[in-house]
């Protein structure tokens, strides 16, 4: 697997990446001699459909590919085969009219499998497929493995062992597990691939948002699913430990293709444990060592697993000043930093903790978003100068130690999804940690909060945690229906507010 990853991008196909593309494909089916795309073809599929093919790109190089085209499907026999579908591979078979996307190649460079972007590449052909109302993704899927089995199994039989993990087939086992259901065996399927003694799986994913073409107008609505953690303090040993388990929950809630995985404040605090010797100023300062490799550790199961990490909050020194910290680890490769701006009182006088001074949105390919640490929410300047910057969901990762504390942030975090027109998802800790000083008991309900009115839930609660219990909690939240709000709703708290008599501005701008 690549290291040192900066930067991943999903790129629409050029054919100036053509070169690096034959040579990818050379790579990727060497078993298949010749198998690769001619010049005259790459160019005919993106004067066709230049929607439909696309390039992933890790440091600006060439790492995968995912080519395709909208067919009429009725028009062709369920057990057509490549040539078939690809009109003799010339593409004529492409229908801007028709009413499913078909898959004519996917593949991951070598070198970059275990990093989770095929995954991508799936991803985005639903979404294609969601935006340009077709009723499903189908493709021949190979089955490069059959041919050891071949004498013993028919392929029916062997695709029932593979779906029963009686036998490991990485390719049909991928296919599966990004929800793609096997539908026929294609016999004779694509010439020369011995490998598959020239089977195939026809593969169809449906699109459960499909509406038939009727004269009204059809208005795709834009859905964010968040991911919630809420983390049960425990002692563990070292850090790979405590990074095993936040693992074990990002790939929870990104095997629910979430958008978002949201961490509570201050969750690696059971690494103290081995300074519980100390003084508590000296205990924190130990554990922020500890502070860039986690962040690593982060910005890395954000890229493998395809979803934008909120780390919560760990302490951070920076010019010998003690901060309260977290970082938007984005699954592009990208990190951004953010900070408590207001420290608590027990904060600055246990640990010697300063109070942040950067306040801003953070444009993700969801939208714009703020995070406020715990404390932060319970002062409404701040949500509304974000919701001034055009927020759409605010983040609020805590720690509270008793009801009263919890209190104060949930009813602080309801009212900011009202006054400001915005989702807010707040997310802590649960458990005790009697071996870290100043971090003894926990107690937390993570929850979705919506604004208020017809289109939400009468309540404002979108989703709520069991209190006090390790889990993980997962909302969609709709960002059209906030649009709608705003110019419909019963009342309109941001474009009814009195800007003649009182205005909201922020003293030190923003730190890029």
């Amino acid at each position: 697997m690549i290291q040192n990853i900066e930067n991943i991008e999903l790129q629409f196909l050029t054919i100036n990446d053509y070169q690096e593309l034959k040579q990818a494909m050379i790579e990727a089916y060497s078993n298949m001699p010749n198998s690769y795309w001619k010049e005259s073809h790459i160019q005919s599929l993106i004067t066709k459909f230049s929607e439909g093919q696309v390039v992933i790109k890790v440091n600006d190089q060439l790492a995968g590919c995912a080519l395709s085209i909208i067919v009429d499907y009725d028009k062709f026999d369920d057990h057509h085969t490549y040539k078939e579908i690809t009109g003799n591979y010339t593409f004529d078979t492409h229908n801007k009219d028709g009413d499913v996307l078909y898959g004519i190649d996917v593949f991951i460079k070598s070198e970059y499998r275990g990093l989770r972007l095929g995954r991508r590449l799936y991803d985005y052909r639903k979404e294609l497929c969601e935006k340009l109302n077709l009723r499903g993704i189908a493709f021949g899927g190979r089955i490069p493995n059959y041919s050891k089995h071949s004498e013993l199994l028919s392929p029916k039989e062997y695709i029932e062992k593979v779906k029963r993990k009686e036998i490991q087939d990485p390719v049909l086992n991928f296919q599966i597990s990004n929800d793609f259901h096997p539908s026929k065996v294609l016999k004779g399927y694509l010439e020369g691939d011995e490998a598959s003694n020239e089977f195939a799986v026809l593969l169809e994913w449906d699109n459960v948002y499909y509406q038939k073409h009727v004269s009204k107008a059809f208005t795709k609505k834009k859905v964010v699913r968040l991911g919630l953690i809420q983390w049960q303090m425990r002692l563990y040993h070292n850090l790979v430990e405590l990074m095993q388990q936040a693992e074990y929950f990002v790939d929870a809630v990104s095997a629910y293709r979430s958008d978002f995985a949201l961490f509570p404040e201050f969750f690696n605090a059971p690494l103290m444990a081995d300074n519980n010797h100390l003084p508590e100023s000296e205990a924190i300062r130990e554990l922020a060592k500890h502070t860039p490799e986690i962040v690593q550790k982060f910005s890395e199961l954000a890229i493998s697993y395809n979803i934008n990490i909120i780390t919560g909050s760990m302490p951070e020194l920076k010019d010998d000043f003690l901060y309260n910290a977290g970082y938007l680890c984005k699954r592009d490769g990208t990190t951004e930093r953010y900070e408590k701006l207001h420290v608590t009182p027990d904060e600055a006088k246990v640990w010697g903790m300063q109070g942040g001074n950067n306040l801003k949105t953070f444009d993700t390919d969801c939208g714009k978003i703020g995070i406020l640490i715990c404390y932060d929410s319970e002062f409404p300047e701040l949500s509304r100068i974000l919701a001034d910057e055009g927020m759409d969901i605010l983040f609020i990762p805590f720690l509270t130690d008793t009801q009263n504390g919890y209190s104060r942030v949930r009813h602080c975090a309801q009212a900011r999804a009202i006054e400001n027109e915005c989702y807010v998802a707040i997310a802590g800790s649960v458990g005790n940690l009697p071996k870290v000083h100043n971090m003894d008991i926990q107690f937390a309900q993570s929850m979705v909060f919506t604004p208020c009115d017809f289109s939400f839930p009468a309540n404002g609660i979108k989703a709520e945690a069991t209190t006090n219990t390790e889990m993980i909690l997962i909302a969609d939240v709709d960002i059209d229906l906030l649009r709608e709000l705003n110019q419909f709703g019963s009342v309109r708290n941001l474009r009814d507010r009195r800007k003649d008599i009182f205005e909201l501005k922020k003293i030190i701008p923003n730190k890029e």
